[in-house]
Formats: structure tokens, C-alpha cells, sequence
């Protein structure tokens, strides 16, 4: 029986992802800063674990406690939606922190293990913002981007290991917290000239459309662990696949 470690699990596309695997019959190791196994359903297959991707000492611990695994997903990060002149460094360093340098952490960590067994798969979920640039979000797709670049290099040097890496790239999605999260990080006193385009960027967040759910998220990292054939960009979401393409 096959394990995967999935960052992030509280809620949404972690969550999401966490039940899937467990549907499939896989062993999943489902981690986040307060754990909470009832938000899971009930299974001797699932352990719910505390991780802070930020700090490493949490990381050792889980990485102890979780065991050899065959799959780790990093999907656990944070939003920022706001103009970069009213985003103070120390927010932006807490994205960063959790995005690009928590995701290349917990890679890091696993690897001794998966290279010891010559075998084992890495997926990043990042996002479609890194296809096209919309305002606001300048530090969060930087973030973002970031870890892009570094699955695609990091690909090169694994691949001859045994062991595959890839990118899950979902869409705009209303029903996660992404929103809600990046609230409470648009606390700094921002120029009324940005008013306008704050505006219209959350009258078009309210608008219709295609949109990423977490099922999408969740069968896009199941293709990318279980199909050896899966490219390293895999969209997840209607509108993702539209922009994709485009």
C-alpha cells in the first residue's frame, strides 16, 4: 500500500486531495498547523499530522513521524491580494517563506528517503496567475513563480533517480480560503490612486465564469502521482485548462 504526505490538508485543495487518496485506497499522511482529524472521514489508512512548512523543526517531526512515503504534495501556502506599495516586507517575506521556501523544505526533506529507494513523486501546486499576469498580485504570483522555475530544474536532476516532479496549476477558486486568508494580510495603508484597480479586480473575483473546484486540484494531483506518462505542467479547473491553452 502506497503512501502520500499532502501539506496544507485543513481545508480546501489539501483537503480535497487528502480525501481522494484516501477513496483510492491510499495510506495519506495529512498534515497542517492545527491538525484536526475530523474534518477526514475515519480510516486506518489516514494519520493526521502538525507542520508548519516555515519552521524546520516542525518539519523534522513530521517527517519522522510520517515515515517512508511514495508521494508528497506541497499544496500548504498563503495568499496576498493588494498593491505592492502598501505590502510591508515582512508580509512579503511570510509569503515567500511559506510558498517557495516551505515547498522547497519540505522537497528537501523527503529526498534522502526517495533516493534511497530510487523511486517516488513530488507535486507543487502553485497557479495559473504564473500564466498571466493580473494586478495585485505581484508578490503572491512572484511567490508562485518561483516555485515553478524550481520544479522544472529540479525535474532534471531527480528524473535520473527514479524519482518524477511536477506542477499542478489550478484556477481562480471561490470555494477555498484563499480570499479570506489574504484578508488578513491587507492591513497596510494602501494610496487612494490603487482604489480603482482594487475595485474592479473584486467586482471581477465576484463575476461568473469558469472556476477551479477541488475535485480539479484533486484528480490533477492523483494523475500526476499515478501516470508515469503525466507532463510536468498539469492545469487543474475549467478556466485553468482555457488559460492553459491559450
Amino acid at each position: 500500500m502506497k503512501t502520500v504526505l499532502i501539506t496544507g490538508c485543513s481545508s480546501g485543495f489539501g483537503l480535497e486531495t487528502a480525501r481522494l487518496f484516501l477513496e483510492r485506497g491510499w495510506q495519506v499522511v495529512a498534515t497542517m498547523r492545527t491538525p484536526d482529524a475530523a474534518i477526514l472521514p475515519p480510516s486506518d489508512r489516514l494519520r493526521v499530522l502538525a507542520l508548519d512548512v516555515t519552521d524546520a523543526d516542525s518539519i523534522r517531526a513530521a517527517i519522522d513521524a510520517a515515515g517512508p512515503i511514495d508521494a508528497l504534495v506541497n499544496n500548504a501556502g498563503i495568499g496576498v491580494l493588494y498593491p505592492l506599495e502598501a505590502i510591508p516586507m515582512a508580509t512579503a517575506r511570510a509569503v515567500f517563506e511559506a510558498n517557495t521556501l516551505g515547498t522547497i523544505a519540505m522537497t528537501q526533506a523527503v529526498l534522502p528517503g526517495l533516493r534511497a529507494r530510487g523511486a517516488g513523486v513530488i507535486v507543487n501546486v502553485t497557479s495559473t496567475v504564473t500564466l498571466k499576469p493580473l494586478p495585485l498580485l505581484s508578490v503572491y504570483t512572484a511567490s508562485k513563480a518561483a516555485v515553478n522555475a524550481f520544479t522544472e530544474s529540479l525535474a532534471l536532476e531527480l528524473a535520473p533517480l527514479g524519482i518524477r516532479t511536477h506542477l499542478v496549476l489550478p484556477g481562480r477558486s471561490p470555494s477555498t480560503r484563499f480570499g479570506e486568508n489574504a484578508r488578513s494580510r491587507m492591513q497596510g495603508d494602501m494610496p487612494e490612486a490603487y482604489a480603482p484597480t482594487l475595485e474592479a479586480v473584486f467586482a471581477g473575483v465576484r463575476g461568473g465564469g469558469p472556476v477551479t473546484q477541488g475535485q480539479d486540484v484533486a484528480e490533477a494531483v492523483w494523475r500526476a502521482v499515478t501516470d508515469a506518462a503525466a507532463p510536468m505542467r498539469i492545469p487543474a479547473g475549467e478556466d485553468a485548462e482555457a488559460l492553459a491553452m491559450s
